[in-house]
């Protein structure tokens, strides 16, 4: 069986490409937007990962994101549909539904993306969901919270950086829960995703089992470098004053960061996980162990 796969120089696309290439024949799929292309699609399932990536610092142009992330998933998904390929999985993301969310964001939640990266991944999938499958064929969107693994270059990387410092936590003040997703979690819904052809065609919110708060994240990164860990719960209303001068600034903290590390965001995993018929093999913190460990085998 061959899979072609977009995106494969990326964190999720290095990953996922190690851990199907035992099993399948992997062809990385080098894509990018141009006007009235068409892709001639040999492959038997495509997995569509490529795309612009959420810019934290806001300097991008919204017009990349329209072009990386809904114009050629388009053109990609149009080309599927005529060839002979039977899988099509499409990575999204959570923020295609919501910035905030109050409670738990499952499937069922009401779309209301505010961003240009969020608004784009949508687009996309409501193009994908408005196209007839036909009966030979399975098409996936996922919707992955933030990833983690080895390779992660993201705040979890920043993070470790920080406590391995000997730096203070200082954002104690702000009490959150937010959902995280180990990429073994994500590399293996794909693989039963591939395998497994009972489950439905569909959006599939992707998340651990347990959400967990940025204070206990610094906990756990100091017992992994066996350190003490140092939390200061500065008044928050400051907090968020520096945040916006570094908007300005373009500092380290800016608006954008504040929020991604003190939002409440908790996703549920219930859909993909009753579709699998089984629990996913790692477990939270457990995964998040193995992540900082990478980050401690790296810095070595």
């Amino acid at each position: 069986m061959k899979i072609a796969i977009t995106g494969t120089s990326g964190f999720v696309g290095l990953n996922l490409y190690d851990c199907l290439k035992t099993d399948y024949e992997v062809i990385p799929m080098s894509v990018r937007y141009k006007i009235g292309q068409c892709f001639d699609i040999q492959e038997d399932i495509v997995i569509h990962l490529a795309g612009k990536a959420h810019d934290l610092k806001n300097v991008s142009n919204p017009k990349d994101y329209y072009e990386a992330n809904f114009e050629l998933t388009k053109q990609l998904f149009d080309a599927f549909l005529i060839s002979k390929a039977s899988v099509f999985v499409f990575m999204s993301t959570v923020k295609a539904v919501s910035d905030k969310v109050d409670g738990v964001l499952t499937e069922e939640s009401i779309t209301n993306p505010k961003t240009h990266y969020g608004i784009a991944k949508y687009q996309a999938e409501q193009y994908i969901l408005n196209k007839k499958i036909p009966k030979d064929k399975r098409v996936y969107i996922l919707r992955p919270c933030m990833i983690h693994g080895q390779g992660n270059k993201g705040n979890l990387n920043l993070l470790y950086k920080l406590v391995d410092k000997g730096f203070p936590w200082p954002l104690g003040a702000f009490e959150n829960k937010r959902s995280f997703l180990s990429i073994e979690n994500l590399c293996f819904v794909i693989k039963e995703l591939i395998i497994n052809k009972s489950i439905q065609s569909g959006v599939y919110n992707l998340a651990d089992d347990e959400p967990v708060s940025t204070n206990e994240l610094i906990k756990l990164l100091a017992e992994c470098l066996g350190k003490k860990s140092r939390i200061w719960k500065i008044n928050s209303s400051l907090i968020k004053f520096v945040a916006k001068q570094g908007d300005y600034l373009f500092l380290p903290l800016n608006s954008e960061r504040l929020h991604k590390l003190t939002e409440n965001y908790i996703v549920s995993n219930d859909k993909i996980v009753k579709a699998m018929s089984m629990a996913l093999p790692i477990q939270g913190n457990e995964g998040l162990i193995k992540t900082f460990n990478s980050f401690k085998e790296k810095i070595k």
